[in-house]
């Protein structure tokens, strides 16, 4: 997350709204902002003490030795700690700061109060699903560099010391049964492949000994063939029974435990706790009910236009058939996974010389397209995105699934490139994390509906971008647009409402032409993820409507790329604040037009 003016900052947030900049303060306190920028520093680093994955994700090195204390007693005092610095915060007068640090006050006190509020509905309880958890912990060292000595060391000391790791994890697990907060058995079921794959009898096939596989040249061959041999011994002695553990605990005791149906208003609060989900992945106070209607009319509209692409390519036959015709017919699909990765590769290409055109400012970390691993193809999505490391070592990644390229269809290549890499996900990240005048929990942090909201809005700017320049491909554009919309139905659907996993798939079907496995993995994702999918569409939604209100009241003096850069040159923030953002930015430009 990469680039930034600070002039543009000042200027931008001088005029932001009343609720912001109280009316009569122009002289910040320099007593204050020293108090809040020391509380800024002090949460930052706490964050990382307490996440040294996410430490480690970042590019900071200090904690590459240790996993996460996850023990209920760590998570408690965790919370005391938080609410400790929401004192401190409620201390210092958010008058007496810059106009700027006003805006960084109300987004620190949303990132303490969301976490401090969700915390007794006991979903720390639930520490792993099917996409992510202790069952893959190996994957984070790909984030990790191993260029050094110490970094093989840190990460042999990370073996060792796996088996706490692990304990505590399936002590919250065992917490969450009692008190019935688990995941439901259809996306659980997928876990038990998972785990066996950890356990391995060479200890040189096992996932975590990849690192040992190479070292560089710096490193000497008795220092190689001494971790080989240490690396060898933790995964046989520590790693392995760890996950012999999980596996006889998780078949046993676990999923037996899990809900037969989907949804967590079966937990304790559940609707309480779905309400919270929803306020905090969208930062709105849209209730579950609001968000499905949206959802139902996105549906209808989007499906109109689906429609029109079928009149357009002459398609004799109904809709569903339509459908079934672009989700089966060979010529939308590749046989070979390495052709498929190519023609990603070469959607980017084509991408990337156009971005000037709608943007004034780039990233300067360049971003690299890498095929999603074979260990958890099978269970994931489409395609992801990883950000680059904060000290800029590594690039960011966009990985692209290519288990059953027979099922990745051709026209999702382009908008699919256009929401994970550039202008989406890794344009928008890379530039906040430029952004040096920000506190770190903005740089490095952030709202899903923005960062989403964004990837989706992305989406539209193919055309301005050299894509979408036959109607299949412009299927593909609406086709992940009504995706989204559709998350917004099911989701509520299923973890409010009491909808069934099979209506959900069927909404899909019936609207879609993604395939079917695409499909199941989706609504499993959801299943799993409770609200955090309302996200993308919410946050879409702003701001295409804050683009056709700039575009109505700047009319000839509206320009595409400095819209880009207001929404973009603040980082990722709340929707509230946004369009605080935009609307101070639209008056600013009026301002500018009607002067002599």
């Amino acid at each position: 997350m990469l680039f930034r003016s600070a002039c543009l900052f000042s200027l931008v947030l001088l005029i932001v709204l009343p609720s912001v900049l109280p009316a009569g303060e122009s002289v910040p306190s320099s007593d204050a902002t020293r108090d809040f920028h020391q509380l800024l520093d002090d949460h930052w680093e706490w964050t990382l003490a307490v996440d040294p994955l996410e430490a480690s994700s970042l590019g900071d090195r200090r904690y590459n030795a240790l996993w996460p204390d996850v023990s209920l007693a760590s998570l408690e005092r965790q919370q005391v700690q938080l609410q400790e610095f929401l004192v401190r915060l409620q201390q210092i007068e958010r008058s007496s700061l810059s106009p700027e640090d006003q805006v960084n006050y109300r987004l620190f006190e949303r990132e303490l109060r969301m976490p401090i509020e969700g915390f007794p509905f006991g979903w720390h309880l639930v520490p792993l699903d099917q996409r992510s958890g202790i069952q893959t912990a190996n994957e984070i060292a790909a984030s990790l560099p191993f260029t050094t000595l110490r970094d093989y060391e840190d990460w042999l000391a990370r073996l060792e010391s796996f088996p706490r790791y692990m304990d505590q994890t399936l002590e919250l697990m065992r917490l969450g049964v009692e008190r019935g907060i688990v995941q439901t058995q259809v996306v659980m079921k997928r876990l038990p492949a998972q785990i066996e794959r950890q356990i391995v009898e060479d200890p040189t096939q096992s996932l975590f000994y990849k690192p040992f596989q190479t070292f560089p040249s710096e490193i000497s061959a008795a220092d190689r063939e001494r971790l080989q041999r240490a690396a060898r011994t933790a995964i046989q002695t520590h790693v392995v029974p760890a996950y012999r553990r999980m596996h006889d605990f998780f078949t046993t005791v676990y999923l037996p435990a899990c809900f037969p149906q989907v949804g967590v208003w079966q937990i304790p609060r559940g609707q309480e706790f779905y309400a919270y989900r929803a306020r905090r992945f969208t930062t709105t106070e849209l209730t579950p009910r609001q968000i499905h209607d949206i959802g139902l009319r996105e549906v209808a509209r989007i499906r109109q236009q689906m429609e029109a692409i079928q009149r357009e390519v002459a398609f004799e036959g109904s809709f569903r058939e339509f459908l079934e015709y672009l989700r089966t017919d060979p010529q939308f699909y590749y046989e070979d996974p390495n052709e498929l990765f190519q023609a990603v590769q070469a959607t980017c290409k084509k991408i990337d010389p156009h971005l000037v055109k709608l943007f004034k400012r780039l990233p300067r970390i360049p971003y690299g397209v890498e095929a999603i691993p074979a260990a958890i193809a099978p269970d994931t999505t489409t395609a992801y995105y990883r950000p680059p490391a904060a000290d800029g070592t590594r690039a960011g990644s966009y990985f692209f699934n290519l288990y059953k390229p027979d099922q990745r269809p051709k026209y999702e290549i382009e908008v699919l490139s256009l929401h994970e890499a550039v202008p989406g996900h890794h344009l928008q990240i890379a530039l906040a994390m430029e952004l040096e005048d920000l506190p770190a929990f903005r740089r490095f942090g952030g709202y899903t509906a923005f960062i989403e909201g964004w990837g989706l809005y992305s989406e539209s700017l193919g055309a301005d971008l050299g894509l979408y320049q036959d109607p299949y491909s412009r299927m593909g554009q609406l086709t992940y647009e009504m995706w989204r919309a559709i998350r917004l139905v099911v989701d509520p659907g299923m973890h409010s409402l009491q909808w069934t996993r099979q209506e959900s798939i069927d909404l899909f079907l019936e609207n879609t032409a993604k395939s079917r496995l695409d499909i199941e993995n989706e609504v499993d994702r959801y299943i799993s993820w409770p609200g955090q999918a309302l996200a993308y569409k919410i946050g879409e939604l702003k701001i295409q409507e804050l683009r056709r209100r700039a575009q109505r009241e700047l009319g000839d003096q509206f320009d595409i790329r400095e819209f880009h850069e207001v929404v973009l040159g603040n980082g990722a923030v709340t929707l509230d604040v946004l369009e605080e953002l935009v609307a101070a930015w639209i008056a600013r430009q009026r301002n500018t037009a009607a002067s002599p």
